[in-house]
């Protein structure tokens, strides 16, 4: 790598994931970052604590990556920055910020030789009938909604492709949470959402179940800490395994239960559990299990995750939630 080759581009960087790797690119002293967006710094500034050189809006990355400066200098593109809305139904929008931005950088990458890590994300995956291993053929994948498919015709469409990025990686998240995901809304995890209303009425309401095999409370999820996701990314900066698809999950389903009681008791608090009816518009489409099968990741030579749920549910509380300054 030249030593000009060394400026790295997150989009997304005003969200959730994205703010998290600009602090994990801090963490290991890089600061040569363009940061992106659709949402501006005067609307919301998840990285007023971070270090980086400039922040573009979306639509004028563009301009920028036309430049010599960009050609010369950009060595990645972390690609984060997608409308993360699991019921959005206006497909025009979903398929031209997921699908088509996500394929002009690609091909900007492709032709520029930069090396790219885009979201892809577990909802790809649909009802999980064909399990959630990353091997698994994109054109078979049946996503349970628009989202998921925006998703997927990316995957589809990349691995496909004779002209690539040196090294690529399309990420299927699975459930991860952790700090800086507050302006999340209604996508927010349910251990933030849960934490707020332990807060305020010192219970949590989950949902009961509704199919035999599973007890309330036993549903399972794949919790990822979001720290364990942004150090995975600069792994895949730093060994450059093989291109293409990979998971990123913990590899181990655990039950609603398996998170809450962490949350009670990282806040002190007397464990109280209500059982709620589930709406009637989602009892046939909610999912009782998602594991990511991390195999393959683990095959390309990459670490385990650092953050149990217990450790990470602890880490959350005490070192963010809790904390009047809650920001990475």
């Amino acid at each position: 790598m030249q030593d000009t080759d060394r400026m790295i581009i997150v989009t997304g960087a005003n969200g959730f994931i994205g703010s998290a790797m600009v602090w994990q690119l801090n963490q290991a002293g890089i600061t040569d970052i363009i940061a992106v967006d659709s949402v501006n710094l005067n609307t919301r500034n998840l990285l007023k604590k971070r270090s980086y050189q400039q922040f573009f809006e979306a639509s004028e990355l563009w301009s920028y990556l036309m430049t010599d400066e960009a050609k010369k200098n950009v060595s990645w593109i972390i690609h984060m920055g997608a409308c993360s809305s699991t019921t959005e139904t206006n497909w025009d929008f979903l398929y031209a910020n997921n699908f088509q931005y996500s394929q002009r950088l690609f091909e900007w990458c492709a032709q520029n030789q930069k090396n790219l890590i885009y979201a892809s994300s577990a909802a790809t995956y649909g009802a999980g009938e064909n399990g959630f291993t990353d091997t698994f053929d994109s054109e078979k994948l049946k996503p349970l909604n628009l989202y998921g498919e925006s998703k997927v015709i990316m995957d589809r469409w990349a691995v496909k492709q004779k002209a690539t990025p040196p090294n690529w990686y399309a990420l299927k998240f699975f459930n991860v949470f952790g700090p800086n995901e507050y302006e999340k809304e209604s996508m927010a995890s349910v251990a933030f959402k849960a934490y707020h209303q332990i807060l305020n009425t010192s219970e949590l309401g989950l949902f009961k179940s509704y199919n035999s095999h599973y007890e309330d409370g036993k549903q399972l999820r794949d919790f990822v800490y979001v720290k364990d996701v942004v150090r995975w990314m600069q792994e895949l900066m730093d060994k450059k395994p093989e291109s293409g698809i990979y998971n990123m999950g913990f590899g181990k389903a655990r039950t609603w239960l398996d998170m809450a009681l962490p949350l009670f008791k990282a806040m002190n608090k007397e464990t109280k559990i209500k059982w709620l009816e589930m709406p009637e518009n989602i009892r046939n489409q909610y999912q009782y299990f998602t594991e990511a099968d991390m195999n393959k990741w683990s095959q390309a030579g990459m670490s385990q995750p650092e953050w149990s749920l217990e450790k990470a549910i602890h880490d959350y509380v005490s070192n963010h939630l809790s904390q009047k300054d809650p920001w990475l």
